[in-house]
């Protein structure tokens, strides 16, 4: 266990390592000149003097080799600090704190509601395979699988807002404003953890251990919930940690859509207004979380059950 941890560790500090040298290097491959983007988004004047342009390179320390303006920035970076934004002129690690949290909780709730429905429905439909209740499952998690975000919100704005009137139809003001992204956001990864946890249910409950179990006695609720369930849910737990790194940088339309200050928003305005600094600590911020959940499962799917990385040869 101690060298998958450390294995999963050095990974971990490689891979982030590699996103900070291409989140650094976003200005330069973008094929602009930082320097002239700031002055340029604090003067309306498109003609930039030339004088102002290496005044700022020697404030922000740009005249210096690419090395060196890296190591710098990278410094500066595993404190939390970015800079300031070119369009509003506040401190990044301010903008990305509140942003992140209201991305964390609609990402969670929406996996975690997901998750609470899927894994029985799979688990029910994995223990009569082609009966009606499969049937049916199979059928509204193609439907969800099939339905997209930015058609799926407007609908549900229409009937939840516009004609019911129970919920508001954007903001971020209360838990209600909460209900609808967080519905938009959990149809698909709950159609496919629910598909996930059928298939792997099924195959846990034809093992030879299920068999073994029920042999001693187990009755069969009791064989699932202790034998069935720590075996089969691996899969959907794995998968639950890249649905929510995706929904993390990835709701970039439900966020706009329900006018939610959200990491998604956050981007999204930082890439149309040119806005370097938010770009590179947003990126940063969704890539090094999205690595460091996915390490966590990892060493939480190995601890769950350590037989799983031996058969695969992660020892």
């Amino acid at each position: 266990m101690l060298r998958f941890a450390l294995r999963r560790a050095v990974v971990m500090i490689a891979t982030l390592f590699g996103v900070s040298v291409l989140t650094f290097l976003i200005p330069y491959l973008s094929g602009g000149d930082p320097v002239r983007t700031i002055l340029r988004s604090q003067v309306s004047d498109r003609a930039v003097d030339p004088a102002a342009v290496e005044a700022m390179k020697a404030e922000l320390g740009l005249d210096q080799s690419l090395l060196a303006q890296y190591l710098s920035w990278l410094g500066r970076a595993v404190r939390g600090d970015f800079g300031f934004s070119f369009t509003s002129r506040t401190p990044v690690e301010q903008l990305l704190g509140g942003a992140l949290g209201v991305s964390l909780t609609l990402a969670v709730v929406a996996l975690g509601t997901a998750i609470l429905i899927a894994v029985p429905l799979g688990t029910l439909a994995a223990t009569r395979p082609g009966k009606k209740i499969d049937t049916s499952l199979t059928f509204l998690t193609q439907g969800f699988v099939a339905v997209p975000e930015y058609w799926l919100a407007p609908v549900l704005v229409l009937v939840f807002s516009r004609y019911l009137g129970w919920l508001p139809s954007a903001g971020w003001n209360s838990p209600e404003s909460l209900i609808l992204p967080a519905l938009t956001l959990m149809l698909r990864p709950l159609a496919y953890f629910a598909r996930v946890t059928r298939a792997s249910m099924i195959d846990v409950l034809e093992a030879p251990y299920i068999t073994a179990a029920r042999g001693r006695g187990l009755s069969s609720g009791r064989t699932l919930v202790r034998h069935g369930l720590r075996n089969g849910l691996l899969p959907v737990l794995t998968l639950a940690s890249l649905w929510f790194a995706g929904l993390l940088g990835g709701s970039v339309v439900v966020e706009v859509m329900f006018a939610i200050p959200g990491m998604g928003q956050l981007v999204y305005k930082a890439v149309v207004n040119q806005d370097v600094p938010v770009i590179q600590g947003g990126l940063l911020c969704l890539v090094a979380l999205a690595i460091v959940v996915s390490t966590l499962t990892d060493l939480l799917s190995e601890v769950i059950n350590p037989t799983a990385g031996a058969r695969h040869g992660t020892h």
